[in-house]
């Protein structure tokens, strides 16, 4: 007797796209990477950008990230695409808005696909057009107190 399942990650019906968040919170490695499991893929790929204490040379004091009203339903675009476009059998990308401080989570991307070579490229593929298309900019300022808006 044959069974369909309903589960996540089970059958071709499961939607791929598990979580996609653009929020004030600290993210989490364990939240995302909980997110895309699946028993169908053999490879997960997980991306993590943190705030780090320089940029072009120059020490960073603060930073901040602010997103236009339409972040989370680009992200889903790019996320759409990202599935359409590999084997994808799990997604999730959260990005950070707020202050934040050197050490904080940034973004956090992961795909899980059923190889390694496709987890990698979904992967790369999924934060550099979220980096690239989704509107959220990053505003710096340094510790000579001069700034700079990245991404506008």
């Amino acid at each position: 007797m044959a069974h369909t399942y309903d589960h996540p990650g089970e059958g071709a019906a499961a939607d791929p796209i598990r979580l996609l968040a653009v929020r004030e919170t600290p993210l989490s490695v364990d939240e995302v990477f909980g997110a895309v499991g699946d028993a169908a893929a053999g490879g997960t790929a997980l991306f993590v950008g943190t705030v780090r204490n320089h940029d072009g040379g120059a020490d960073v004091g603060a930073l901040g990230y602010s997103a236009h009203p339409s972040a989370e339903a680009e992200l889903r675009r790019v996320a759409e695409k990202v599935a359409a476009d590999f084997p994808v059998r799990a997604l999730a990308a959260v990005h950070r808005v707020g202050d934040l401080v050197v050490g904080d989570l940034a973004v956090v991307v992961a795909v899980s696909c059923p190889h390694r070579a496709e987890a990698f490229a979904a992967c790369r593929r999924l934060i550099d057009d979220l980096k690239s298309e989704v509107p959220i900019w990053k505003h710096q300022t340094f510790a000579d107190g001069t700034e700079e808006w990245v991404g506008v």
